[in-house]
Parts: structure tokens; sequence; C-alpha cells
């Protein structure tokens, strides 16, 4: 199963309000496991970048004058991206944002289906706690240390480990080739083998004859040995 983690940086909250994206990145999963495929752009978003957005990515209008527009890399974003699902932290932001990009050239909106909320995911898992990327980092111990300022792709490959985790983690999806019993139930235990011939048994004669001289020197009869009466009983 192919799907794209994805991340933006924009110049402001609302695109209604003429705010623009300013750095994408995304990177492949195949059955949620990295591939290594990414795709990372930054965008000159042909407006001025505010000092409170930049404080928050570090990109400047200045730094981003000589980037492409949006219009330059669109179709190879779509090329990538395909319609795989898209694992998005608060996917209501990013998909507005790049859906205003694709109608400002005329192009067709992503479908909200095709996205994927890790942030739902996570207020459903962890209610009333906080489900930040940084929180979620610190709750499944992904290493966020490298993550001074927001990047598109630093966010991708943070959200790709938080989501790995938030579907159950690694072992989840590594089955190392062997089959899964059906009836050995939800947890997917594989049912064991016999052995062809049995271990032979290590206690020697004296030690069984002492642990049942031992047992037999209790006030009342053991309550396996009570069980053991009863099942030769059974018809």
């Amino acid at each position: 199963m192919r799907e794209i983690v994805l991340d933006t940086e924009t110049t402001g909250f609302k695109p209604e309000e003429g705010h623009r994206l300013v750095e994408i990145g995304c990177l492949e999963l195949i059955n949620h496991i990295p591939t290594g495929k990414v795709f990372h752009r930054y965008v000159n978003p042909e407006r001025d970048v505010p000092l409170e957005a930049e404080a928050v990515h570090g990109l400047s209008t200045s730094r981003l004058m000589g980037e492409p527009i949006f219009a330059a890399i669109a179709q190879e974003f779509l090329a990538f991206i395909e319609d795989a699902p898209l694992v998005i932290h608060n996917a209501r932001f990013d998909m507005a944002f790049l859906n205003a990009e694709l109608a400002r050239i005329g192009l067709p909106a992503l479908p909200d289906t095709q996205a994927i909320d890790t942030l739902e995911m996570a207020r459903n898992q962890f209610p009333r706690q906080q489900n930040s990327l940084d929180a979620l980092c610190r709750r499944f111990n992904v290493d966020n240390s490298g993550r001074v300022k927001h990047g598109a792709l630093l966010d991708a490959e943070l959200l790709a480990e938080v989501y790995l985790e938030l579907m159950g983690g690694r072992q989840a999806g590594l089955s190392f080739g062997t089959e899964i019993d059906e009836s050995a139930g939800a947890r997917g235990h594989r049912a064991a083998n016999p052995r062809p011939v049995p271990l032979p048994s290590y206690v020697s004669e004296a030690e069984q004859a002492a642990h049942a001289a031992f047992i037999a020197s209790f006030k009342t009869e053991a309550l396996w040995l009570k069980l053991e009466k009863t099942e030769s009983q059974e018809p």
C-alpha cells in the first residue's frame, strides 16, 4: 500500500486572506515504511512573508524570491502524490492551502477523502491530551531534537514515524515471510508445533519422590490433586 506523508509551510493561517505556500515536503511510504523517495520544494509565494511566519519556519521573503512559483511545480507535485492517501497532521489546514493554490492555476482540488488526518487519529487515541507533532514525538520517543524551526520535509519525516506508532508500531506490519495461523486469534500468534519426540525429564526419580513426600505432608490435600481425581472420575 502506497501512502504519502505531507507537510507544508505557509505565510500565514488562512489562504482566503491571501496567504500562500512557501514549502512542500512529501515522502513515500509503502506498507507504512519510508522508501526514501521524497518530493521537496521551496515555493516563491509571490508576496511578502510576515515576520511572525518567518519566525516559525525561518523562510524570509528574500530567501524565497529565487524559488519557483507554485504553478511551475504543480504538475511535478501531482505526479508524485498521484492518488495515494495523504498522511497529514491537521489535514484541514494543509489541504486548504494546497487546494487554494490548485484553484489559482485552474487545476482540480484534491478530495478531502484523500487525506488521513493524524491529528484526528491522535485525538481519538489520546483524548484531552496534547497532540501536537512535538507532543506526539515525546510520547512515542521519536527524536525531534533537530526541529529547531518548522520545516516541511523534516516534519514529514517525523510525522512518518509518529504515524507508524499511531498505527500500532513497527511490529504491526512485520511478517518476516511467515504465515499467520488464522485460528490463533486477533493478536496473530502462530500455533505451536508439537515436538516429534518429547524432551526427557531433567528431574531425577529421587527428586520426584522427595517432592511427592513433601506434598503428602500437607494438612489438606493439594488442590491440583483433587482436580486430577475429579477429572479421572469424569465419563
